[in-house]
């Protein structure tokens, strides 16, 4: 069960004790994400993340990595459109030692120029990695494609340019807009006790910031196509329909639809394309939800030659949902295998931390396994067709990363 406990300066703090493990995950959420950036700061979320790690005022770089080392300990963070996450997973005996290490990283980071312009290096090396790596970012350049110039169109890791332009200033100004006790969730599972909580409450329930801004531009739906030339064995595709936000009252049908469509081995797409016709290794389809809107991605890698047969292929799919809906088979199908990836995905402490961090920070609510399994259950053939028709109706965007044409 799911406690909620709000401190004084309105942080919020989310547990869930599991008395049969001896681990404990902690995670910082912050509602800062690519989305909440500006073109000339795109990449600060992301870089500050970084610059959490790389010392306080009373713990070096490798202070902070030997501290979790000698606890046995795991500490990461990642960075998406809309939040930022820090968490450790640690034995429960070494539980007030990570939180008073990550509570240091949160509050007393140096942002030193010294080690932010190491990070930059780290970061740029970053990009050119994700960079060579097609089937990646060719997903950032469909954000471009469906978002344009709208912060969620922006990549999360900004660009070179961008990061050479950052300063402590520009970190502690961003900082000041969104790090905000409101825009702070603390989520905790594993095994640990109330005076741990309070520990939490004691720790972050002090500090203010001003200058909160949480109004949000809700993007339109563009129908762009980007095309990018590159020298790979392989043409990567993606193509964008408009999805459903994480509040829409039919988001489990959309789950339940992206399942039968390319969300799994069984799926539409990946019988079609692969197992009868093998034009692609890597073929699936994703729903992305935000606050306000939502995307619903196909992606397959084919070579170039067949790239006409391959989208032919995946909309002969999609227009075959259009006329026909899905069978009962695959809806029961579907159904029985998203509540078992339910059941098996919050088996850990770290799963369980991430999932009532999330809710809590973007939903304000949080459902137990029998209501999210309820919602499931409830999802008809008419609700999935209803979707079918709201999401298939309008046009389309896509990204493609392919050898360039020869004329």
């Amino acid at each position: 069960m799911v406690e909620k406990h709000i401190c004084k300066n309105g942080l919020r703090i989310v547990s869930e004790y599991i008395p049969t493990v001896r681990s404990v995950t902690i995670g910082i959420w912050v509602l800062s994400g690519s989305r909440h950036e500006t073109r000339e700061n795109n990449g600060i979320s992301h870089f500050i993340e970084h610059m959490f790690f790389k010392g306080t005022k009373s713990r070096t770089a490798q202070e902070i990595a030997e501290a979790f080392d000698s606890i046995g300990g795991q500490i990461n963070a990642f960075t998406s459109k809309e939040y930022t996450c820090y968490y450790a997973r640690i034995l429960d005996n070494h539980k007030e030692d990570a939180l008073k290490i990550l509570a240091d990283m949160f509050f007393n980071s140096l942002y030193e120029e010294e080690e932010m312009n190491r990070e930059r290096k780290v970061v740029m090396e970053e990009i050119k990695m994700y960079e060579d790596t097609p089937d990646d970012i060719v997903h950032d350049l469909l954000a471009k494609a469906v978002y344009g110039e709208h912060p969620l169109g922006f990549p999360i890791l900004g660009t070179e340019s961008h990061l050479q332009s950052f300063t402590k200033e520009t970190i502690v100004n961003h900082m000041e807009k969104r790090y905000h006790p409101e825009n702070v969730v603390i989520s905790v599972a594993g095994h640990f006790d109330e005076q741990f909580i309070q520990l939490v409450d004691d720790l972050f329930g002090h500090f203010e910031k001003k200058g909160i801004n949480n109004q949000m531009d809700t993007p339109s739906f563009l129908a762009n196509h980007i095309r990018k030339d590159k020298d790979t064995e392989q043409a990567h595709l993606t193509l964008g329909f408009n999805g459903l936000s994480v509040h829409d009252d039919s988001l489990y049908s959309m789950i339940v639809l992206n399942n039968v469509l390319g969300g799994s081995m069984s799926s539409r797409l990946f019988q079609e394309v692969r197992e009868k016709r093998g034009l692609a290794y890597s073929v699936y389809s994703y729903h992305t939800s935000f606050l306000d809107n939502g995307l619903l991605t196909i992606y397959a890698g084919t070579g170039n030659e067949q790239l006409p047969l391959l989208k032919e292929t995946i909309f002969q799919t999609i227009d075959e949902l259009i006329e026909n809906g899905i069978t009962e088979k695959e809806l029961r199908n579907s159904k029985e295998q998203l509540k078992g990836n339910i059941v098996l995905g919050l088996e850990s402490t770290n799963s369980r931390m991430s999932r009532n961090g999330r809710n809590e920070l973007i939903l304000g609510k949080h459902r137990t396994m029998d209501e999210m399994i309820q919602m499931i259950d409830q999802v008809t053939l008419e609700s999935i067709q209803s979707v079918i028709e709201q999401v298939f109706n309008e046009d389309y965007a896509s990204a493609l990363i392919a050898p360039k044409m020869e004329k």
